[in-house]
């Protein structure tokens, strides 16, 4: 019987949708529960934990308890065994302060809030640190396990390289949690992973290769400014379609490319429509255009010439366009070829539900289309179903009058 490791980050991804472009650091956890954020990570591994149902018999999920996988494990209907929790003190913990604000959340009724084994309340917001993560990692190991599966972002990431090491020989598979994930080491999708996950361990001879650790520095993305670094690698399984690449920053393109690009799309806007911008230097020009102040990485809202709102996230985004006409602009990530579920996650499953795909202008260069490995687009929205509503062929703004028809899988 195979056995197979379970991290999940609950607080990762948990800064997309408020805009706050990550979650590292407990003051920026709090401030996204502040703002009305709520858990995503366990419910996305548990899309990737029922893709492994049909191997059901052939494993054995070893994980960490509560919301570090526990929960999500038996949701998805396994029977886990839990990592002894002592495995999982850090004398670290005693030293960090908690302010007046992280103690009204630990207080107040929230999905971030679960029992004690130990009786009490617990906030999961002191219990699911960096140091738990790497303490779970190393005990994993020490099992040891035959794959890794953990949920999380780039942080989450950085944290099992730190406990693994360079050399580890622990193959793993990253399930998109967070909000940047610019490494190579994350699958597609949570589905995706779930099923590579299965093939690696059902069928057995998969090859692996070492994937990139990548991670950013999230003040300075805050800042509009982005900052990233390679911090090592780690085995993944090799699979073309199920993995992502690694990000690839779009210097090359040429100014008057992205000049044409941004004369096509505001020749064409249209009055009384509200415009969700969305982040990106391909579409920056499109601003500069409308001689409107753009937020580089975050979502702005347009309409008939006019900045409604900077760096907004979803709440406000919903309330803007509610009973209105509006249209979504994105562009492609290069390497990977997200349109969404990347940096833009303020632009959710429901507001693209409430816009509809007919309203939805992607912009590229052709250079970065063609650069495509997988010569497709990709989506990762959260939804299965709008996923789907996403799938199939879509228009691509190229330049003046041009457009490409692009595949989204």
């Amino acid at each position: 019987m195979k056995k197979v490791g379970l991290i999940v980050n609950p607080v990762a991804g948990m800064g997309g949708k408020v805009g706050l472009k990550g979650t590292d650091g407990l003051a920026i956890v709090e401030k996204a529960v502040m703002m009305g954020a709520r858990p995503e990570a366990a419910a996305k591994a548990l899309i990737a934990l029922k893709a492994l149902l049909p191997i059901k018999d052939q494993i054995e999920l070893v994980t960490c308890s509560g919301p570090m996988g526990e929960e999500a494990v038996l949701e998805a209907g396994f029977t886990p065994r839990l990592i002894d929790p002592s495995l999982l003190d850090s004398p670290s913990l005693e030293e960090i302060p908690k302010t007046p604000s992280s103690e009204e959340i630990i207080k107040s009724p929230s999905p971030l809030r679960g029992e004690g084994r130990g009786g009490g309340e617990v906030s999961s917001l002191w219990s699911t640190l960096p140091a738990h993560t790497e303490a779970a990692a190393i005990a994993l190991a020490k099992e040891p396990v035959d794959l890794l599966l953990f949920a999380g972002g780039d942080g989450t990431a950085r944290n099992i390289h730190n406990a693994l090491g360079e050399n580890t020989a622990l193959t793993v598979i990253g399930i998109p949690a967070g909000v940047k994930i610019h490494s190579a080491v994350y699958a597609t999708t949570p589905r995706s992973a779930g099923e590579l996950a299965r093939q690696y361990l059902q069928e057995g001879s998969l090859p692996v290769r070492q994937a990139e650790v990548m991670d950013i520095d999230e003040d300075a993305f805050r800042d509009g400014r982005l900052s990233a670094r390679l911090y090592g690698y780690l085995p993944v399984p090799c699979s073309g379609s199920l993995m992502q690449h690694l990000k690839v920053g779009g210097a090359a393109a040429e100014t008057s490319t992205l000049e044409a690009i941004a004369e096509q799309v505001t020749e064409n806007m249209q009055t009384e429509v509200t415009y969700i911008v969305g982040p990106g230097s391909t579409i920056s020009p499109i601003m500069e255009k409308l001689g409107l102040k753009n937020t580089l990485l975050g979502v702005d809202l347009v309409r008939d010439g006019k900045l409604l709102a900077s760096d907004v996230g979803e709440r406000e985004l919903l309330d803007f366009i509610a009973d209105k006409p509006a249209k979504i602009i994105v562009t492609v990530i290069g390497g990977q070829g997200y349109i969404f579920g990347r940096g833009n996650q303020q632009i959710s499953a429901a507001v693209i539900r409430q816009v509809g795909k007919e309203n939805i202008i992607v912009v590229a260069t052709k250079e970065k289309i063609l650069a495509l490995e997988q010569n497709s687009l990709l989506v990762d929205t959260g939804s299965e179903e709008v996923n789907n509503l996403l799938r199939g062929y879509i228009k691509v703004v190229t330049g003046y009058r041009e457009e490409l028809i692009c595949k989204v899988q």
